[in-house]
């Protein structure tokens, strides 16, 4: 079994370097809750060069925040914050050669578009354009992942695999001290239940059906290095492969 292997980038971190070898696709951050021209084209010629594919990770205009705090804007305003992000990082695509792949939403936007439908519908309105070339990274059993298969965007469900899931598919919230996984066997073990049962084990103890085309791991986490390490040595004990 080959899974695909996401992880946010371009945040600030800086361990890009060391993360591209061990991943199949990244998410950069392009200046909503971090990020810019500079950022963006470091990591872009990184990614291209490791041969990662490539994605957008707009957020809400809140850095001070890291994007992580559902905030109210008009939904114009909106619109044009992700189309400004999405552009922005476009062109820095277009000079290196490189192309885009995927959209996915960060932090607060992603959780907010996931239950929220007019919500989802406005964050689709602003990627329109884009339907038909990239797909867009989704949670499954959301609002927006109903939306966008409605209207016809492509989509991927991604599954977080350093992250514990309520009963609901909700990511437990992160002021709860258990909402990280970081010990790497530890997510091993929450990512093969994905993989091999098509399940998660929320943080009842309960298993529940979730569907998955990507795993995400976050690249701001202080032990996504090792985690990432160790998947790429135990992982094939188990017949699955992170896909290049």
């Amino acid at each position: 079994m080959n899974i695909d292997i996401n992880c946010d980038v371009g945040e600030g971190i800086g361990n890009e370097a060391q993360l591209m070898p061990l991943i199949s696709s990244c998410n950069i951050a392009c200046g909503g809750h971090a990020g810019d021209t500079v950022t963006m084209m470091k990591v872009a010629s990184l990614a291209k060069e490791n041969k990662i594919l490539i994605g957008a990770h707009p957020s809400y205009p809140d850095r001070e925040n890291f994007g992580r705090t559902s905030i109210k804007i008009a939904n114009d305003e909106l619109k044009k914050c992700i189309q400004a992000q999405l552009e922005e990082l476009g062109t820095v695509l277009k000079s290196l050669g490189a192309v885009l792949n995927h959209i996915k939403p960060h932090g607060a936007l992603y959780n907010d578009v996931a239950k929220d439908r007019k919500l989802a519908a406005v964050f689709l309105d602003s990627i329109e354009k884009y339907k038909k070339e990239v797909f867009l990274y989704v949670p499954y059993h959301s609002k927006i992942g109903e939306e966008a298969r409605r209207l016809g965007f492509q989509i991927k469900y991604e599954a977080f695999v350093d992250r514990n899931y309520n009963e609901d598919l909700s990511l437990v919230s992160r002021k709860d001290p258990r909402a990280m996984i970081q010990d790497p066997k530890a997510v091993m073990d929450h990512l093969l239940i994905m993989a091999t049962k098509g399940s998660v084990l929320t943080l009842s103890g309960r298993l529940v059906k979730i569907k998955a085309d990507t795993y995400c791991i976050h690249g701001d986490s202080p032990t996504t290095l090792q985690i990432l390490a160790y998947l790429s040595r135990h992982l094939p004990k188990n017949q699955i492969l992170i896909k290049k």
